[in-house]
């Protein structure tokens, strides 16, 4: 059954963020997931969960600057000890709001950055995050992201992302699946995410081109939910995507799938 989580970073624009918990219950989701929460006390987030009967997802690790154009710390050589304090935080966060899934960003390399170095530190960095998410129970999610949206991101492929979840020294590390990333670097998603299926505990979703509602592009998303509910697939699924206009006009797709 297809439990879908709306992402307030990109939905419900329309009210400040903390109303948009509010807002994502009235539409009928039971989930919601963000970047990040970091510019609000846990009580505050927490409180808005527990009064609209909402479970937190997801939210990304500290990512840097994110407004002077940081995308993540993870492969930054000369950010390690700013990683580690960011997963402190992430930490924290994760236990006051019970959030089982942390995104690791891998992040732009800095230029002359050589990529070996580059996977090296990202691999030991989720190596040194891995154990400390699951101590707060949660999961250490790696996600490939696309060079339109992001130019010079380093981890663009599932199966870039995969090579370096085997190296991470701890069974804590696993793939996030963006399908409409995906669908952007890679394509061929049904018979990836089959092959994947068993170190994906997390997907997002939203169409191509335009990263609209389902519906709005190329992405057969019925087909898609059909055929990962049936490889047992029982996780959220996280709408990250841009309303073409006002969220709750852009809805009609996710009827069939909401409370």
């Amino acid at each position: 059954m297809v439990k879908l989580a709306a992402n307030l970073s990109m939905m419900f624009n329309e009210v400040d963020f903390l109303d948009r918990f509010d807002a994502a219950a009235k539409a009928g989701f039971g989930g919601v997931e963000y970047l990040f929460p970091y510019d609000y006390p846990a009580e505050q987030i927490r409180e808005r969960l527990d009064r609209n009967g909402l479970k937190q997802v997801l939210f990304d690790l500290p990512a840097g600057d994110w407004d002077g154009g940081d995308r993540g710390l993870g492969c930054l050589p000369d950010r390690v000890g700013e990683f580690q304090d960011g997963v402190g935080k992430a930490v924290e966060y994760a236990r006051a709001l019970n959030c089982g899934l942390l995104t690791c960003l891998a992040g732009i390399p800095p230029e002359g950055v050589d990529p070996d170095r580059a996977t090296q530190t990202l691999i030991d960095n989720m190596s040194f995050a891995a154990p400390l998410a699951a101590e707060a129970g949660a999961k250490l999610l790696l996600e490939p992201i696309n060079t339109r949206d992001i130019p010079g991101y380093f981890v663009t492929t599932s199966a870039q992302a995969v090579s370096i979840l085997d190296g991470v020294a701890h069974e804590n590390a696993w793939l996030q699946y963006d399908i409409y990333h995906m669908q952007i670097m890679e394509g061929d998603l049904a018979p990836t995410i089959e092959r994947l299926m068993d170190r994906i505990p997390h997907f997002q979703l939203a169409d191509n081109p335009g990263r609209n509602e389902p519906g709005t592009g190329e992405i057969n998303y019925p087909f898609l939910f059909s055929f990962i509910d049936g490889l047992g697939y029982d996780a959220w699924i996280g709408c990250e995507y841009r309303p073409a206009g006002r969220t709750e006009d852009g809805l009609g797709w996710a009827t069939p799938y909401l409370g």
